[in-house]
């Protein structure tokens, strides 16, 4: 390794998720179940915005936190979720990932102890290794609840500098309960750290009710709020994502963002605004057809007997495959070279995960079936040969 890579560099390690996706490629006919891409079309009205935008030549920079009338936009959507951030409170940001990277380089420095779930986004370990922070593993429960007494131990004896919340939760699709989220607020209220809560998938949520930290104005000045347009507008490589902060973490945060991007891409900003509105009515009935999946899905997996939760949010489920006492690398391995079928190894979202898979059901009912049929049958050969 040439000697000139950071020491930081040299500590971040490339994303599960993508080396197992690659994988694919090399397996002909193979169906992938891996990347979080819905397979929806950006919502006409926001792709008309986009052209829109061009033809106005909407095409120089913006202000660095992005265009007022969008930030508008994201803050009276956000009351939807009963929470409030005014106009000035949000940064538009490339992409969800630039978001936590602004954010992390903006509150962290080198050696101080962040946070992250158990099993979780490769992005917040490897996001927090390029500050050279050390990054502490906090446990879930057995239905990817928080675990609140572990929590306090933890947070009692490291006294870490932030965490990390994410709900509704790549890869598990849990949502938070009530009665944890009144726990956490507690929690945080009385210690001295900030919150880094990234809910990319709000909009894709399959309960009445929504729940988040976020929520508790008395605890705003701890908490960074973390989204984008990536999933609910299936627009990924868009890349539009946003920060919400008080003011003045807000400032700090916008400092490393005019240096990191100078601004989100202007006309991506413009044509969301164009189409926000009817882009929402496109992102409702993806959502229930989400639903609709994830049913479909769960009801399958609970009939090959495999131990699994019901997500109620994202488009991800995590099966256990505990009782084939094999590494999770090694069941999507030979998953994807004996039935052409890829999933995610657990592995790639912490030690604790490797007893699971994810598969991501942001893919079309016949694709679903089919894989699920090759999985189905990829098992009960397995439970054969035990």
């Amino acid at each position: 390794m040439s000697k000139y890579i950071s020491d930081n560099a040299k500590d971040m390690e490339f994303s599960g998720i993508r080396k197992f996706f690659n994988k694919v490629r090399e397996v002909e006919g193979a169906l992938s179940l891996t990347v979080g891409q819905p397979d929806f079309p950006v919502p006409p009205s926001i792709k008309e915005g986009v052209k829109r935008a061009i033809d106005e030549n909407k095409t120089e920079y913006t202000a660095n936190p992005g265009i007022i009338e969008l930030r508008e936009d994201i803050s009276q959507y956000l009351k939807k979720f009963n929470i409030n951030y005014s106009k000035e409170e949000i940064c538009l940001t490339v992409g969800g990932s630039e978001a936590l990277t602004c954010v992390f380089t903006t509150i962290l420095n080198a050696g101080d102890k962040l946070l992250i779930p158990e099993i979780s986004y490769p992005a917040y370990e490897n996001c927090g290794k390029m500050r050279g922070v050390e990054v502490i593993r906090y446990p879930l429960d057995d239905e990817f609840q928080l675990d609140i007494k572990a929590l306090e131990a933890l947070i009692k004896e490291h006294k870490p500098k932030a965490m990390v919340l994410c709900y509704p939760s790549n890869p598990t699709g849990a949502t938070l309960d009530i009665s944890v989220i009144e726990e956490l607020h507690k929690i945080i209220k009385a210690n001295d750290m900030v919150v880094i809560t990234d809910e990319i998938y709000s909009d894709i949520f399959y309960k009445e009710d929504y729940f988040s930290i976020a929520q508790y104005e008395d605890i705003k000045e701890k908490i960074i709020y973390v989204s984008g347009f990536s999933k609910v507008f299936s627009m990924t490589g868009f890349r539009l994502g946003y920060i919400c902060t008080t003011k003045e973490l807000m400032d700090a945060i916008v400092k490393v963002h005019m240096y990191m991007v100078s601004c989100a891409v202007s006309v991506v900003q413009y044509g969301t605004h164009y189409g926000f509105n009817e882009g929402l009515v496109e992102a409702k009935k993806m959502r229930e057809e989400f639903k609709r999946r994830r049913d479909y899905v769960y009801e399958r997996l609970i009939n090959m007997k495999l131990d699994v939760n019901k997500p109620e949010g994202a488009f991800y489920i995590l099966p256990s495959i505990a009782r084939f006492n094999m590494p999770s690398e090694e069941f999507c391995e030979r998953l994807l070279m004996e039935k052409k079928v890829a999933m995610v190894p657990g592995i790639a979202f912490g030690k604790k995960s490797d007893k699971y898979i994810r598969l991501s059901y942001a893919a079309d009912m016949e694709t679903l079936k089919i894989s699920l049929d090759r999985l189905e049958e990829f098992i009960s050969e397995l439970d054969k040969a035990k």
